[in-house]
């Protein structure tokens, strides 16, 4: 596999934001949205096997492994693994690795641009799932079939940007009914580009919008961004 980076940090988005969390980034995309933060995932990176990452992943695991409290519970300090990008389904070996991080009793997620089938990954891998709204330049790229393969675990999520991003959004979820379908559905307003490359949503009007329409959604804002200088990476 070839993996751009591997880090602890807060998750910073989805219904798990706010707890500690181990992600592993993939390198390389085949989409590139207008907003994009994390284009230096396309490409480098250094190839690892399943088990270098396992380990690494491991290792960064009980980083609190000295403290009394893991002394006495041989617990782990964090159980939380997400598999990001880039696109990590564009590496077939993100499915073996991710039974292998199951099998050992860590929560997995995976947060992909819904451009890929999702259909392979085990059940118990909480699938994050883009949807692209059209001002990411990568409408119409969402693989409808997953649709069918989402359960009432998984997330949808929305990167908003406009009114018309979130008018498609808003359309698109109440079209296919997917409060009833998944255990989230997203709406996450664009973050301003530290360097002006692209500007941002306001959040207060996606929240306005959102209880004006009474859409059953939540409003996703990516906390590492608010914790840290949006341009930091490994956050």
């Amino acid at each position: 596999m070839i993996v751009t980076e591997i880090f602890r940090s807060i998750q910073g988005e989805s219904t798990h934001a706010g707890l500690p969390c181990i992600f592993v980034r993939l390198t390389g995309c085949n989409l590139r949205c207008t907003w994009c933060d994390t284009a230096y995932a396309f490409h480098g990176g250094t190839k690892m096997s399943i088990e270098e990452i396992f380990s690494r992943v491991d290792d960064l695991s009980s980083v609190a492994k000295e403290e009394e409290f893991a002394k006495a519970t041989s617990a782990r300090a964090i159980s939380l693994v997400e598999l990001t990008g880039g696109e990590p389904l564009l590496q077939p070996d993100a499915i073996p690795l991710a039974k292998k991080l199951l099998d050992a009793g860590y929560t997995v997620l995976i947060e992909t641009s819904g451009e890929r089938s999702i259909a392979e990954l085990p059940r118990e891998v909480i699938k994050i799932v883009d949807v692209k709204c059209p001002d990411s330049g990568e409408a119409d790229t969402f693989r409808m079939d997953n649709l069918n393969a989402i359960s009432d675990q998984d997330e949808i999520k929305f990167v908003i940007s406009s009114r018309r991003d979130y008018e498609f959004a808003r359309d698109f979820v109440r079209q296919h009914g997917l409060a009833r379908r998944v255990h989230q559905v997203i709406f996450s307003p664009v973050h301003a580009d530290p360097e002006g490359t692209w500007p941002g949503m306001s959040s207060r009007d996606v929240s306005e919008w959102i209880l004006a329409d009474g859409l059953p959604v939540r409003l996703g804002l990516q906390l590492h961004k608010f914790i840290w200088h949006p341009a930091t990476r490994g956050v």
